[in-house]
């Protein structure tokens, strides 16, 4: 019985630790396939801003509104754009 708990502790320990190392990871990741999505949004938004007049600066930061809040953070963008 020592014998499995001696060799189950190090695992457990290593799972942990794995997990601990590898959710940063995840996360990197997730930002850059929501911010490749908003880009991906605006750039099209922005081929037929000749026909809606609103043209949509392409930074960090309305890429990731575009990116993460998806339709909605595109109707906040433009509600931004027509009233500034």
């Amino acid at each position: 019985m020592e014998a499995i708990l001696t060799l189950l502790i190090p695992i457990a320990l290593l799972v942990v630790l794995l997990y601990v190392l590898l959710s940063p990871i995840k996360l990197g990741w997730k930002l850059l396939l929501h911010g490749f999505c908003g880009f991906l949004c605006l750039w099209l938004l922005n081929l037929i801003s000749v026909y809606t007049g609103i043209l949509f600066p392409i930074n960090p930061v309305t890429v990731l509104i575009a990116g993460f809040l998806g339709v909605p953070g595109l109707l906040l963008l433009a509600l931004v754009q027509v009233v500034l």
